[in-house]
């Protein structure tokens, strides 16, 4: 059994007036338990609003999200419920910090939860290991962190509840380089430890390359395409059709195979490094006498 499936799952903003938008339109996916999932799609796609409504932030207008086998609406009362099994991480979710300390911050989820001073204080620690954070950084406020440091208590917000399914939307916006492959680094190694389902929203489609197992790709509204990573990444011609783009090193990879060169997709360049290097080595190119 799937850990979510959606079934003909549809979203329409402002229903039954002038501005009716459909921004979601019969999506029918399952994901697995354990499974690293990647989310792309132009702005507008629809992406936005069906994460939204898989931890029950917003209500389907027709179809079904079901957890665990379960509607998650079946009870509408419990929904609240829902949203501690399945995570959320807004964009910049730094704007959301309000407490005095960076521990009270990463312990108001577990308290909502119903969770002891010391439980809650308890993953709050875990929690703040797992994105890096300095057990020195927990007694100060969230307002004198640099905004990477603010953006990984964000997250250990939301990481300390324990969830089955974490939801990341474009968790590295904004990051400087190293910030964005340590942030990356460290949401890895937290999925590698915890073995749950993590839905990755990103525009870097190096981003996803690294990261991801399978790929979500929504277009007006439709899931288009839920494939493996090098499979979806394969299919340029038909990615950039929709307004996207593959890692710069996989579109290289493609042209040198278009040219006669016997490799095949890369994501990242250690995968084209591993294919290239011993061909270099042999003295020549395709095509060299």
């Amino acid at each position: 059994m799937a850990l979510i499936e959606t079934k003909d799952l549809t979203y329409i903003y402002g229903e039954g007036t002038p501005f009716r938008k459909v921004a979601v339109d019969s999506v029918s996916l399952k994901i697995e338990k354990g499974e690293f999932i990647g989310v792309i799609g132009h702005t507008g796609s629809g992406k936005s609003t069906l994460i939204q409504t898989l931890n029950g932030l917003l209500r389907p207008t027709s179809g079904q999200i079901l957890l665990d086998g379960r509607d998650i609406w079946e009870d509408p009362k419990k929904i609240r419920s829902v949203r501690f099994r399945v995570g959320m991480v807004f964009q910049y979710p730094e704007y959301q910090l309000f407490e005095e300390t960076v521990l009270k911050d990463i312990c108001f989820g577990p308290k909502n939860m119903g969770l002891s001073d010391e439980e809650a204080e308890q993953r709050a620690r875990k929690a703040a290991e797992f994105v890096g954070l300095a057990p020195e950084l927990l007694e100060k406020s969230p307002f004198d962190l640099s905004g990477g440091q603010k953006r990984r208590v964000a997250i250990a917000g939301v990481i300390a509840m324990d969830p089955d399914v974490l939801i990341l939307d474009e968790p590295t916006a904004g990051l400087d380089p190293q910030g964005r492959d340590v942030l990356l680094a460290q949401i890895s190694g937290y999925h590698k430890v915890r073995e749950n389902t993590i839905l990755l929203v990103s525009h870097s489609m190096e981003d996803i390359a690294r990261t991801a197992d399978r790929i979500l790709v929504m277009n007006d509204s439709k899931a288009v395409m839920f494939e493996d990573t090098k499979t979806v990444f394969s299919r340029d011609t038909q990615l950039e059709a929709m307004g996207l783009r593959v890692p710069e090193i996989t579109k290289i990879m493609a042209s040198l195979k278009e040219k006669g060169w016997p490799v095949d997709t890369a994501l990242t360049m250690e995968e084209a490094l591993r294919q290239l290097m011993p061909l270099l080595g042999k003295g020549g190119v395709p095509g060299d006498s």
